[in-house]
């Protein structure tokens, strides 16, 4: 069973239902990947997404990353993808942190405004976005980015939402 446990800043406000999002586009991402038993599995797998603030994420990705600005969405993946298989069998305590998604609020707002996208559909595309790191996939090379890509594409049709990358292609 897949927990998300959800913190969010005041700027992202309560008119949406923030934890009910997150946890929908999580399952979503990871039911459609291999990894999908980890939605029924009898351990507890835990997501952790924090709804912030671009100072908060420029701090992170400074710290983490060594780039010194805001990013919509940042990834820390805790169990390394070719031991994500057996993460059921080897929790002694049934609980896995699969990893912590953190997502800018102003940077999120901006590119959902330039897109004509609501923040709400835009974040579960970053939320869909961040779980697929979390399960070791990435956009290093062409290849992968393109594999990462359909799945996301494949993923929010699934949840009636836009392509993201339909902008990319014209």
């Amino acid at each position: 069973m897949v927990i998300v446990e959800l913190s969010r800043d005041d700027a992202w406000g309560t008119v949406v239902e923030w934890e009910s999002l997150a946890r929908s586009a999580a399952n979503a991402a990871i039911a459609a990947t291999p990894y999908g038993e980890l939605i029924t599995t009898s351990a507890t797998i835990e997501i952790s997404v924090r709804l912030t603030t671009d100072a908060e994420v420029q701090a992170l990705n400074r710290d983490y990353r060594h780039k010194d600005k805001p990013t919509n969405v940042l990834s820390f993946p805790m169990i390394q993808p070719d031991l994500i298989d057996t993460v059921t069998q080897n929790s002694d305590d049934g609980e896995v942190l699969l990893g912590d998604i953190v997502l800018a609020h102003e940077t999120c707002a901006t590119e959902a405004a330039d897109k004509g996208l609501s923040l709400a559909d835009h974040a579960t595309h970053l939320i869909v976005h961040g779980t697929l790191h979390l399960l070791g996939y990435d956009h290093i090379d062409d290849r992968a980015a393109q594999a990462m890509e359909q799945i996301e594409r494949d993923v929010l049709h699934s949840l009636g939402l836009h392509d993201p990358y339909h902008d990319q292609e014209d």
